[in-house]
């Protein structure tokens, strides 16, 4: 049986103070939590020295946003994937909806930071997902696939047993708006078959996230799908509360 994983990516939110109230709120109520539930934290760049001080010998893992392709370079303003593996974090987002819309990222480009995550250790989770205008259409299965099979030619699908994979429906990200529990386990279903046709076994193992204004109120739903082990759970994150229902609804 695959583990359930909660991922909270805080975005461009926080302060000093609001991220050690936060962590230390969320070790203080994971303590409780059951032990086949896995959580981890994505804050903002500047925030991971205070976030790995915090939570360093805690169960909670730690992740950034984002990370560059290259090793090092001209790239002002950019923090490469090597950086981030001196920190000892666990996990890096890799191809986040709001990464592919408002900086253009490129399926090739999101297998080559999938590419050098992995090269230094860490595990990518890598977003998926389509526009409301591709899911009127009818295309959501067609988009989604097409970006995960750009990182599998790239990668192999032997990296998939080192990486999560998180479906992602752009209009449910921040509107309020939520897929139902149905349409989610329609494409993490796809998406699992399709990394079978390379791999049952890997495809059996690989843990698929949800994202997309996952809250305590649906996740009790969304999580019980066949398909779907967890969240990448984004503004409800931000909340410990909140965070840790939704944490507990994984169980």
């Amino acid at each position: 049986m695959r583990p359930s994983l909660i991922i909270g990516n805080w975005k461009m939110h926080g302060s000093l103070d609001s991220v050690r109230q936060l962590l230390t709120a969320i070790l203080a109520q994971s303590e409780s939590m059951a032990s086949s539930t896995r959580i981890g934290v994505c804050p903002s760049f500047v925030h991971l020295p205070l976030a790995r001080e915090i939570l360093s010998g805690s169960s909670v893992s730690l992740g950034a946003q984002n990370a560059h392709a290259e090793e090092q370079g001209a790239y002002t303003g950019e923090v490469a994937a090597g950086m981030l593996a001196e920190m000892g974090l666990d996990y890096v987002l890799v191809g986040h909806s709001e990464r592919r819309q408002l900086f253009a990222e490129s399926d090739a480009e999101v297998a080559a930071k999938f590419l050098a995550v992995q090269k230094h250790g860490m595990q990518p989770v890598l977003c998926l997902g389509e526009s409301l205008a591709e899911r009127e259409k009818g295309i959501s299965s067609e988009v989604v696939l097409g970006q995960l099979n750009a990182v599998i030619e790239a990668a192999g699908i032997e990296a998939f047993a080192r990486a999560v994979i998180a479906y992602e429906p752009v209009w449910a990200i921040g509107t309020g708006k939520t897929a139902s529990p149905e349409q989610a386990q329609e494409i993490h279903a796809a998406i699992r078959q399709r990394l079978a046709e390379k791999d049952a076994e890997i495809a059996a193992n690989t843990l698929l996230l949800y994202g997309g204004s996952v809250k305590s109120g649906n996740a009790v739903e969304l999580f019980s799908q066949a398909d779907i082990d967890g969240g990448l759970v984004g503004g409800a994150s931000l909340a410990a509360d909140e965070f840790i229902a939704i944490c507990n609804s994984a169980d």
